[in-house]
């Protein structure tokens, strides 16, 4: 489904003393149908400016990105970017970003329908926005008809979830995706990404700094130090016998993890 290839992005910083910063440096992955994978590291890895790319926010200095073998941008007419955004959704870190504090929840919502020129009747639209907002464990009785500074940071995030699933996307890059929400409804969460998952074959790249999450989530691990991917492979196998030095440096910071695999 996805085909990443040589990825590099390099930004010039500084005004008076120009200098460049290699933020992705030759990166190459693939993602197939369904499949769910973390890309792992901390913060300053390039993580989130790889999925930027991939959401064509910002530009590659170099490298391709295939959606379906199709480069990304050679999508040039609006329509296509449309549909491109349709099929690849992203969810990030900050919950309030997202929300125009002059708009209630039920705008932007409702406003899927007018941004993706899909117009189902009324009461089609209620049934879709309150069946999304059910999926993530909110009430809409709670929830429609409020601004955003009316509801929690963790409420937020749930609604950024519910808006994408209300698209049943190919394709979501979940950056971080339950930072924001408490342990009680963390799990609800990931367990909506699993049924997005199978019932509607989404292919899911969870972005995170958290190990211990990509271990539950994720048939495939990507590890990414200073830009560059340092390892790769399947959770249970990479776990248990890593090889880089940074990912054994992870795998101490998560206790329950490290429990399992001690003798690493």
């Amino acid at each position: 489904m996805l085909s990443v290839r040589n990825l590099t992005k390099i930004f010039t910083v500084g005004f008076f003393q120009r200098r460049t910063i290699n933020a992705v440096d030759n990166v190459s992955f693939d993602l197939g149908k369904r499949e769910m994978i973390s890309l792992v590291g901390e913060s300053g890895s390039g993580k989130t400016t790889t999925a930027r790319m991939i959401l064509r926010f910002i530009h590659q200095t170099s490298g391709k990105i295939l959606f379906e073998g199709k480069n990304i941008w050679d999508f040039r007419d609006i329509e296509e970017c449309k549909n491109y955004w349709r099929q690849v959704q992203g969810i990030f870190q900050d919950p309030y970003a997202p929300f125009n504090p002059m708009y209630k929840v039920d705008r932007v919502l409702y406003q899927v329908f007018n941004l993706y020129n899909d117009e189902p009747d009324s009461e089609q639209k209620d049934k879709i926005v309150e069946e999304s907002l059910v999926a993530v464990g909110l009430r809409p009785k709670d929830i429609l008809g409020k601004y955003s500074h009316q509801l929690s940071g963790g409420q937020r995030q749930r609604i950024m979830v519910a808006r994408c699933y209300m698209l049943r996307p190919k394709l979501i890059l979940a950056d971080e995706p339950v930072s924001m929400v408490d342990a009680s409804t963390r799990a609800s969460v990931i367990r909506l990404f699993a049924d997005l998952n199978e019932k509607y074959d989404t292919s899911v790249i969870f972005i995170t700094h958290d190990l211990g999450l990509a271990y539950y989530t994720s048939g495939r691990i990507l590890i990414m130090y200073k830009g560059r991917i340092v390892e790769e492979g399947e959770t249970e196998s990479m776990l248990e016998h890593p090889e880089h030095p940074y990912t054994k440096r992870l795998m101490k910071d998560v206790p329950l993890l490290y429990s399992k695999w001690r003798d690493i």
